[in-house]
């Protein structure tokens, strides 16, 4: 399925505010309630449309630590790899994880509940790990910009 102007339009609304009513939706991009209702349909069923959320405030929460960590594990092997992103895929502080080219083989977003909590979580569960060798720690300060929309 090729987009058009209007599937972009309904992305781009959807992305904006997911708990928009397909007539809300269908007003805005100038159709009406069922032809709407069946793009959003299509969408979802060819995989533009992953998921609907909420998205939660991590400080209101007591997330007031975000961190990305480098890691570099010392054995590459294929079981290491494995053990190692099913381990981080079991981690919830653990909100995104990257394989990486270049000095580090992965990168970590990890949110915690202050430095204590940070620090923590890197010694109970990443430096326990026979594998990993390294972590780098770059702490953020201020959000300069965060977004989960993608430029349609």
């Amino acid at each position: 399925m090729s987009l058009n102007h209007v599937d972009r339009q309904i992305l781009a609304l959807l992305q904006q505010d997911a708990s928009l009513s397909t007539a809300e939706i269908a007003d805005k991009v100038g159709l009406s309630q069922s032809p709407c209702w069946r793009r959003i349909a299509k969408l979802e069923q060819d995989g533009y449309i992953k998921s609907k959320v909420a998205l939660l405030d991590e400080k209101k929460l007591g997330f007031d630590m975000l961190v990305y960590a480098h890691v570099r594990l010392s054995n590459h092997g294929k079981k290491n790899l494995a053990e190692f992103e099913k381990l981080i895929m079991s981690y919830d502080e653990v909100t995104e994880c990257y394989t990486m080219a270049g000095t580090m083989d992965f990168m970590l977003r990890i949110i915690s509940q202050g430095i204590e909590g940070y620090e923590h979580f890197v010694r109970d569960n990443l430096l326990s790990l026979e594998y990993v060798q390294e972590v780098h720690s770059n702490v953020t300060m201020t959000c300069v910009k965060r977004s989960t929309s993608l430029p349609l």
